[in-house]
């Protein structure tokens, strides 16, 4: 999710949309022509952000929607906490992998909810997890630890994303999201 939030854009308005973010420098704006070649491909640029900061404002609402739903139904049935768990995960996964065969604003709607249903799940689950499994006058300790494994991570990849995408996977960015 951390590199979703930082790559989604860079990543969509290329792979989905086929408009990046025009180098300036590669345009010569002194020349008529060139310059309105780039105010194009900047305009294009910025649609195609526009309708990717709608299609995260889709996972945002969705993510707050499952996590309501998933309170609601917890609270007046017993459901099975890993495999609820388990299939959000598997939705969101979906909804990243599908990413790759996106073309259209309509399916990185469908994207970003799938990815919604995972984050919802991720916000509630492991918690409620973890709390029922341990020691209430160790529930401080732990719950600070388990957020430590949540945190390094993070930290890591804002260190060492770029370098580990562009060794391993290639200099398209959609591969990062994947």
């Amino acid at each position: 999710f951390f590199t979703m939030w930082s790559m989604s854009n860079p990543a969509l308005t290329e792979h989905v949309f086929g408009a990046a973010k025009p180098n300036k420098d590669s345009f010569d704006l002194g020349t008529n022509g060139k310059s309105a070649t780039y105010d194009a491909a900047n305009l294009a640029y910025n649609n195609a952000s526009d309708m990717i900061s709608s299609a995260m404002g889709m996972y945002g609402l969705t993510s707050m929607i499952f996590a309501l739903v998933l309170t609601i139904i917890a609270s007046r049935m017993t459901i099975n906490r890993k495999w609820t768990h388990l299939v959000s995960l598997v939705v969101g996964g979906l909804g990243f992998i599908l990413m790759l065969y996106t073309k259209d604003e309509t399916m990185l709607n469908i994207c970003f909810a799938c990815i919604g249903i995972a984050w919802g799940s991720i916000l509630s689950m492991p918690y409620a997890m973890l709390s029922s499994a341990i020691d209430a006058d160790k529930m401080g300790l732990f719950m600070g630890l388990f957020n430590m494994f949540i945190v390094l991570p993070q930290i890591l990849a804002a260190v060492g994303l770029t370098w580990i995408y562009t060794t391993f996977i290639g200099e398209a960015s959609i591969n990062a999201m994947v």
